[in-house]
């Protein structure tokens, strides 16, 4: 057998964004011997992407915000398939956490009389998001990195993770996986084990996504018989860049709306009072007039339609782009110059004046952006206990965009940051509490080794065989024109008849050169992950028969009540054969069940029933 690196910890943490190093500081904190692995460099984590703010009910520019408002408005936004439990852990805790990360050295920006400064975003009751500019997830990770750092976490970077390992039990009890810039295999064994490894939008073509996103976390859970839930739920972001095609799908942050910036068609008409669901009328300016009365006095009354729920704006600028009045690139025009002044701008964006300016040639302060739906987010995810964020694998945690239930069938802008924060610690607290509770030294299958590490080099022993580009660049066509932001049936059955094949020619793939800094190798190894998240999507997209929330199908256009009491959970047979592309469960066995939503509460069902 291949030779191997070991490292043995009590809990190791994979992914080193904003939730594997909330997960790291807490574990640690705890006395327990912990490691963080990340596929990239520390620092270079999605969540600087993250730019908008991280939402919390401080209350510090609305004294009547409070968690009860903040819990209803993410419930509202995710069509009420959250878990409820977790949507209101996250809002009661959130203040705490954006207050602990002040106290580590955060600089927000500030009141006039010295609190944190928070921001207005779409389908918020009040303006909740405490930011720094528009590079707050930067910020975050600069934060925490330094406390990590600072508190003797030790760092493994530039490792992929191919695996989980169980032991006798079925306990996870580590990963097996190799350095990248060598190509030298490693493994870490643990008493616990915390997934933070983000999202998976880098299987559709155009994303916000950065290259990490390749859904390896999903994946390895699954097929270490880990439940997933509401995969058919993928946010389409409303504004991404549209042009150059180089940048296509590049995010452009929510904050840009949130401090004023109106969509317009081609026809310069500010489109979004077309499209007010009955749900937000209430709540909802139905003129420019009102409109623009709430940003002049940034009152809490009838907000502007370019703040509703992302869902709900994203569908809108597709709709527009449909009817032929979309901008020249195919996306609508975002309009912030003719709303500030260009220092204001420049002070407020810097980050999205300086995108414009050098990627696209645009001045932001002087006209509008074009800008369209890209792939954003993942509601679903791996199915996890709410307080202590444990998945139905002992020995297995999860938390972030990897895990599910949090954000129900969409999320509202902000709340990605703070969960990051409340859920990390948690999956800190519930990964530490599980490696405590074991005693002796773990001990891990070698022939799970053996197998993860042959199904990875198998490539390099095969001629003539697929070139992983070309697999890659046909299942973001496949994912992008048949499991986009507008679905059909028809198209999600011909899209499982495209993944077969992808998945069939992904064993065919054919490798040159050798391990070392190895680009091609280090593609084939993220395909499995990559087919496997866009099977459970495409599956679960083909049993919601409605639309719901970032779930919308062309051919069932209206929710279905009894759909909106249920999670469709995705688990792999206990008996499947073995796929060879990832020498794990074979993913076509894969099954989507219908199972009940939570009861929420009386009492927080009450919430709903008070004024909006």
């Amino acid at each position: 057998m291949t030779e191997y690196e070991t490292h043995d910890f009590d809990v190791v943490i994979i992914g080193a964004g904003g939730a594997g190093l909330r997960a790291a500081i807490e574990a640690r904190s705890m006395g327990l011997r912990t490691a963080l692995v990340c596929k990239s460099l520390l620092g270079k984590a999605h969540t600087v992407m993250a730019e908008g703010g991280a939402a919390a009910a401080l209350g510090n520019v609305h004294p009547e915000d409070n968690w009860k408002v903040h819990f209803r408005d993410t419930m509202r936004g995710g069509k009420m398939l959250n878990n409820w439990r977790m949507a209101q852990l996250h809002a009661q805790e959130s203040p705490d956490r954006v207050r602990e990360l002040e106290d580590w050295g955060a600089l927000f920006d500030r009141t006039e009389d010295g609190l944190i400064l928070q921001r207005d975003f779409g389908g918020h009751r009040y303006a909740r998001l405490a930011h720094i500019g528009d590079r707050t997830g930067l910020e975050l990770i600069r934060t925490l990195q330094q406390k990590a750092v600072a508190d003797g976490i030790e760092v493994f970077m530039e490792v992929k993770v191919l695996r989980l390992l169980r032991d006798a039990d079925g306990v996870v009890s580590g990963v097996v996986g190799y350095w990248r810039p060598t190509g030298e295999f490693v493994t870490f064994t643990a008493k616990a084990v915390v997934l933070a490894t983000g999202g998976i939008g880098r299987s559709w073509t155009y994303t916000t996504n950065s290259w990490e996103s390749t859904g390896d976390g999903v994946a390895m859970a699954l097929w270490a018989g880990a439940d997933l839930i509401d995969m058919e739920c993928v946010q389409f972001h409303p504004t991404g860049m549209v042009w150059p095609l180089s940048v296509r799908g590049l995010l452009v942050t929510e904050a840009v709306r949130g401090d004023g910036g109106v969509l317009r068609n081609s026809e310069g008409k500010r489109f979004m009072f077309d499209y007010i669901p009955p749900m937000f009328a209430a709540e909802t300016a139905q003129t420019e007039e009102e409109g623009d009365r709430w940003y002049d006095d940034h009152s809490a009354g009838q907000r502007p339609p370019e703040l509703l729920p992302r869902d709900e704006v994203a569908r809108s600028i597709n709709s527009e782009v449909k009817a032929g009045r979309g901008s020249p690139h195919g996306g609508v025009f975002l309009d912030i110059a003719s709303r500030r002044s260009a220092e204001d701008i420049r002070r407020r964006l810097p980050s999205m004046y300086h995108q414009f300016k050098e990627l696209a040639g645009v001045d932001i302060t002087a006209e509008p952006m074009e800008i369209g739906p890209t792939c954003h987010y993942a509601m679903g995810g791996i199915r996890v206990e709410a307080d202590t964020t444990a998945t139905t694998v002992a020995g297995l945690f999860a938390a972030g965009e990897v895990a599910g239930g949090m954000h129900g069938a969409n999320r509202l802008g902000g709340n990605s940051l703070s969960d990051l924060l409340v859920f990390g610690r948690r999956a800190g607290v519930g990964a530490a509490e599980f490696a405590s509770s074991r005693t002796g030294k773990v001990s891990v299958d070698e022939g799970q080794i053996a197998a993860a590490v042959d199904a990875a080099i198998a490539p390099f022993l095969r001629e003539n065989g697929e070139n992983p580009y070309d697999i890659q660049h046909d299942l973001q066509a496949t994912m992008q024109s048949l499991v986009g932001i507008i679905r059909t049936g028809s198209e999600l059955d011909e899209a499982i008849g495209k993944l077969d094949e992808l998945e069939e020619r992904a064993t065919r793939v054919s490798l040159s050169g050798g391990q070392q800094y190895n680009p091609g190798w280090n593609l084939t190894t993220d395909l499995p992950s990559m087919l496997t998240v866009s099977r459970c999507t495409t599956l679960g997209a083909i049993n919601r028969k409605e639309s719901r929330g970032g779930h919308t199908r062309d051919d069932f256009p209206k929710p279905v009540a009894e759909l909106g009491l249920v999670n469709f959970v995705q688990r792999v047979a206990t008996d499947a054969g073995s796929d060879g592309v990832v020498g794990t469960p074979s993913i076509r066995s894969i099954s989507a069940t219908p199972e009940p939503v939570p009861v929420m509460p009386d009492d927080l069902k009450a919430l709903f029933e008070e004024a909006p």
